[in-house]
C-alpha cells in the first residue's frame, strides 16, 4: 500500500520546475516508472505517493541533485535524470552533493562544459591536483573529451605552452599497413576524437591556426621518441594499444613543468597479446608513486545515449561468464 509524502520545492522558480519536468512531463514520468511513484507539483511542494520512507528518501536525493544542476547549469535532460537514477538505485547512500562542481571551460559556441558525473568530478580533481593521470573505463564515459577540454582551458590561462596528442598506431581489425601515405596520414582518420574535442573547444580555423604554429600537435606515438616535452599538455589516447616499451618510452618524453594524461580502455585491446599492454602493466607497477593518479571510470559514467549504457552492461555481463 503507497504512502503520501511531500518535498518542499518553495525555493523553485517557475522555469526551474518547466525545467525539471521536461516536456510533457518526461523527467517526472521517468521518476514515476523508476520508483512505481505517483508525482505532482502541487502549490511549492513536490507531492509524492510512493511504498515507504526508503523510496522518498531516494526520490527526494535525485530531487535535489537535479535541482543543483538546474540551478548551477541551467540544464537538466533524460541522460542527466537517468544517471541520477542509475546511481541511486546501486547505491541508495551516496552523496550526490558531489556532483556540484564548477565550469571546466566554455566551448566556441558559449557553452559552459561540466563534469556530468561523479567519476567525471574525480577525473578533474586529478587533473587539478597530479601531475601524471591514468583515466581509464569503457567507451563513452567522457575521459578523452574531458581531457581535451581541460588542456584548451590550462592553454587559454597560459599554464602551458602547448597541447601534444597522441596515440599508437594500432586499430581494431584494421592494417595500416594497406591504407595510402606516410604514418602520419594513416593514423590521422583515427585521431579524429581529438580534432573534434578541440573543434568544440576552439573552432577549426583557430584550432588550424594553432597547429601551424606548432601550439597543438597531433602525432602518430611512434613520433614522441627522443623527444622532451616542456611547459607541454600532453594526452595520449587509446593507450590500452601501447606495448610496455612504448609506454616507458612515451612517460619519460614528460619534461619540466608539463602534465600528462593517460587514457584507455583495458577491455578494448587490439594487441596480440593482451598481458602486453602497456596501460595494464604501468597501472600495475606505478601504483602509488606520488603525483600519479588513477582514475576509473564505469559504465555509470556514460554519458552517451542511455542506450550504450544498456549495451555496455549487456557485455560486461558476458565478459565475467566467459
Amino acid at each position: 500500500m503507497s504512502k503520501a509524502f511531500s518535498i518542499d520545492c518553495s525555493s523553485w522558480s517557475f522555469d526551474e520546475i518547466m525545467m525539471f519536468c521536461s516536456t510533457h512531463d518526461k523527467n517526472l514520468d521517468l521518476l514515476r516508472s523508476a520508483f512505481d511513484a505517483e508525482l505532482i507539483f502541487n502549490d511549492g511542494q513536490l507531492d509524492v505517493r510512493c511504498a515507504d520512507e526508503a523510496t522518498l528518501s531516494s526520490i527526494e536525493k535525485i530531487v535535489k541533485a537535479a535541482y543543483r544542476l538546474i540551478h548551477e547549469q541551467k540544464h537538466l535532460n533524460e541522460a542527466d535524470l537517468n544517471y541520477l537514477i542509475r546511481l541511486i538505485k546501486e547505491t541508495p547512500t551516496i552523496n550526490l552533493e558531489r556532483l556540484s562542481s564548477e565550469p571546466i571551460a566554455k566551448t566556441v559556441s558559449g557553452k559552459w562544459i561540466y563534469p556530468k558525473t561523479i567519476g567525471q568530478r574525480i577525473l578533474i580533481d586529478a587533473l587539478t591536483h597530479e601531475d601524471i593521470i591514468f583515466a581509464t573505463g569503457v567507451a563513452g564515459t567522457g575521459k578523452t573529451y574531458l581531457a581535451v577540454v581541460y588542456a584548451v582551458a590550462q592553454l587559454k590561462k597560459g599554464n602551458y605552452s602547448r597541447i601534444v596528442l597522441t596515440r599508437p598506431a594500432v586499430e581494431a581489425g584494421e592494417n595500416l599497413g594497406f591504407l595510402p601515405g606516410d604514418l602520419k596520414e594513416k593514423v590521422d582518420p583515427y585521431l579524429r576524437p581529438l580534432y573534434d574535442a578541440l573543434y568544440d573547444m576552439l573552432g577549426v580555423e583557430t584550432v588550424e591556426k594553432l597547429m601551424e604554429k606548432e601550439v597543438i600537435e597531433i602525432a602518430p606515438l611512434a613520433y614522441m621518441r627522443g623527444r622532451t616535452l616542456d611547459n607541454a599538455f600532453i594526452i595520449l589516447d587509446e593507450a590500452q594499444n601501447t606495448t610496455k616499451n612504448q609506454m616507458k618510452m612515451f612517460l619519460t618524453r614528460m619534461g619540466f613543468n608539463s602534465k600528462v594524461v593517460i587514457t584507455g580502455d583495458g577491455t578494448q585491446i587490439d594487441l596480440v597479446k593482451k598481458q602486453d599492454s602497456g596501460l595494464l602493466h604501468a597501472r600495475k607497477i606505478l601504483q602509488g608513486v606520488e603525483k600519479i593518479g588513477f582514475v576509473e571510470l564505469s559504465g555509470l559514467d556514460v554519458v552517451r545515449n542511455p542506450l550504450v549504457q544498456k549495451i555496455i552492461e549487456c557485455y560486461e555481463r558476458v565478459d565475467e561468464n566467459e
